[in-house]
């Protein structure tokens, strides 16, 4: 299943039949084809009333595999009042409200890229990838309050002059845990997403030599974009076999495969969860594929510039950047 929350304004679309889709209300959809099974109106076509668990994408993962198993049977038997174009909605975060972001450092081909590219210009902290990185998933909580979703306009932070993307996947999680062992670990998670991780570079470089992380680099408003789905783990399969690329205003300027990981979805999932329960709901992202990200290949971006990144079986975000007007 491709799993999507979107949102229908007044008058801006309606069903397949012509009838009006409640206005600026989220809702949540699977997208087939050029279609969204607008799933709560199917529950209630078919069932004659609304659905609990297919309130918000939470509620869905809350009601675990007897909410998907509904979920699927909805979209065999979908309705033709249930159905909406793809063009004629808004598509939010899929997850507009993730219960906690963690950003996993996986992809040493980044790593090395960054060093070298610090070593450059002369930045504090340029000393190569520690031993740790190695021997253990490395991440940082990010701020899950700021989650934009796809075709969403970000506006640099007044604080900073050079904004950055970054390349992710993102895999939610499914299922509560804890301590969960590896050779089970991909039992726990749901399906994937893309995330571009967007970063004040200047204001990220400045702070991270306190050693605390990235600081008001990464915290703003808009910060974290998700989307433009998720795709379940048994559509997508094997997670650690997806091509993924950034273009910038069209052009190619990165990419490369999940095959590259030094630590895997799996992997991961058994560090974070060490005498930590894990929640349906929570995000675990990948860090950046190598040449992922802007300052990796010593390029900047410009206001009003559109970034796409595309993941092989998930689909495209698009995010355009804005630099904050003049006071």
């Amino acid at each position: 299943m491709k799993l999507a929350t979107f949102e229908v304004g007044r008058g801006a679309g309606a069903g397949s039949d012509g009838a009006e889709a409640p206005g600026g209300r989220e809702r949540i959809g699977a997208v087939v084809d050029s279609d969204v099974v607008d799933l709560q109106a199917a529950h209630e076509l078919v069932r004659g009333a609304p659905s609990v668990h297919l309130a918000s994408m939470l509620a869905l993962l809350d009601g675990g595999e007897g909410a998907l198993a509904t979920a699927r049977r909805l979209i065999e038997a979908a309705p033709r009042a249930s159905l909406r174009e793809l063009d004629d909605v808004r598509l939010l975060a899929p997850l507009p409200r993730p219960r906690q972001v963690r950003v996993v450092l996986c992809f040493e081909e980044h790593l090395h890229n960054v060093v070298e590219q610090m070593r450059r210009r002369g930045a504090a902290g340029a000393l190569g990838i520690a031993p740790v990185w190695y021997e253990q998933p490395v991440y940082y909580t990010a701020n899950a309050l700021a989650v934009v979703g796809p075709d969403a306009e970000v506006t640099w932070p007044p604080y900073s002059e050079s904004m950055d993307y970054e390349l992710e996947l993102a895999l939610v999680i499914g299922r509560e845990g804890k301590d969960i062992p590896r050779e089970r670990a991909l039992s726990h998670a749901f399906g994937l997403t893309i995330l571009n991780d967007l970063s004040a570079r200047d204001a990220q470089m400045r702070v991270m030599p306190a050693g605390l992380g990235p600081g008001i680099g990464k915290d703003f408003d808009g910060g974290n974009v998700l989307g433009p789905w998720i795709t379940t783990l048994d559509e997508l399969g094997d997670p650690q076999a997806l091509a993924m690329e950034v273009r910038v205003n069209g052009e190619r300027w990165g990419g490369g495969s999940s095959a590259s990981m030094h630590h895997d979805f799996a992997a991961m999932i058994e560090h974070v969860s060490r005498g930590s329960t894990l929640f349906p709901g929570e995000v675990l992202a990948s860090g950046t594929v190598g040449t992922g990200c802007a300052f990796e290949i010593g390029r900047e971006l410009s206001d009003g510039d559109v970034i796409e990144l595309e993941v092989e079986r998930i689909g495209v975000l698009r995010t355009r950047v804005r630099r904050a007007p003049a006071e």
